[in-house]
């Protein structure tokens, strides 16, 4: 069951890495906010046709516990996906893949902040060498420093900490009612974002919209596996194994995400966006490798 959680997971990261340029031109039409609340309401649905119809085989009770659970994690991830899309109007797909890989090294910081878990010598070293990376990405060239980059630095704190919390609940809790909630809570919250910052709230029925082949594809493909399929994978398969291998997968987001902009768009880094990147991944695989414990030295007495 180990090697078919790693392999789903790094399946829902190839998915996410690639969907990147989707999403950033289908905001050329929709608000980021509209465009989650559409985007989450549809994975609701999707996820919402396999409950009902497996519903009376599993019996399955909704609590306080589990809406609280699932409202907690759907907070975060609404915050993560919310920052994260807005920051596509400002930045680029790469650069937002790999600031948001930074993620997966907050995972055993706030680790320790919160749940009290010591860190190792490597999450000291790999956390030095992902801010580093981040500065060469952002700050080394000024010209390429804007607010996409500040907000897109808010979504991974917002992703490190859905991740945190999908581990706390995803071993006691049943993964597919723990999805329904996490994605009805996302597209509940955009939808009143939308609202508030929105003027024109009646965009996603324009003539304009519903005409445009890029959103509906995007909006299609981000639904039904960036989220629905992502999100429940991502919560049945941390039952079966731990936060660290989760973030040590994710840390593929960012590779995947340079690559298809690569192709699909062409796009290139600067000579400091490459040494940064590589420093950020580097930084995120090391902080996962384990620490070697030191062989207790025995005496011999004559």
């Amino acid at each position: 069951m180990k090697k078919t959680a790693d392999f789903s997971l790094l399946f829902v990261v190839f998915i996410w890495g690639v969907t990147f340029v989707m999403v950033q031109n289908a905001l050329s039409f929709l608000d980021p906010f509209t465009f989650n609340a559409v985007r989450f309401f549809m994975a609701f649905v999707f996820l919402l046709i396999p409950y009902i119809s497996t519903l009376h085989k599993k019996g399955e009770n909704w609590n306080k516990g589990l809406i609280i659970a699932g409202f907690h994690i759907g907070v975060w991830l609404f915050l993560g996906y919310g920052l994260q899309t807005i920051g596509l109007n400002y930045t680029t797909p790469a650069k937002t893949g790999f600031i948001t890989g930074l993620s997966v090294v907050m995972v055993p910081v706030f680790s320790l902040l919160l749940l009290k878990h010591r860190l190792s010598r490597n999450t000291i070293i790999g956390v030095a060498a992902a801010t580093i990376g981040l500065y060469l990405m952002t700050f080394a060239d000024r010209s390429n420093l804007n607010i996409g980059d500040l907000l897109v630095f808010l979504c991974a704190i917002s992703f490190a900490m859905q991740i945190i919390t999908t581990a706390k609940y995803a071993k006691t809790l049943p993964a597919l009612p723990l999805t329904l909630i996490q994605v009805s809570t996302v597209s509940l919250l955009s939808f009143v974002s939308a609202f508030i910052f929105k003027e024109n709230h009646s965009v996603i029925f324009s003539s304009e919209v519903m005409l445009q082949k890029d959103v509906w594809t995007a909006l299609l493909v981000t639904a039904a596996l960036a989220t629905a399929f992502a999100f429940f994978a991502q919560t049945f398969f941390q039952a079966y194994t731990t936060p660290t291998r989760v973030a040590l997968i994710f840390s593929m987001e960012p590779v995947f995400a340079a690559l298809s902009s690569y192709i699909l768009i062409g796009e290139k880094l600067t000579s400091a966006s490459i040494i940064g990147c590589a420093f950020i991944f580097l930084g995120m695989i090391f902080a996962e490798l384990p620490v070697k414990k030191k062989k207790p030295v025995t005496q011999e007495f004559s």
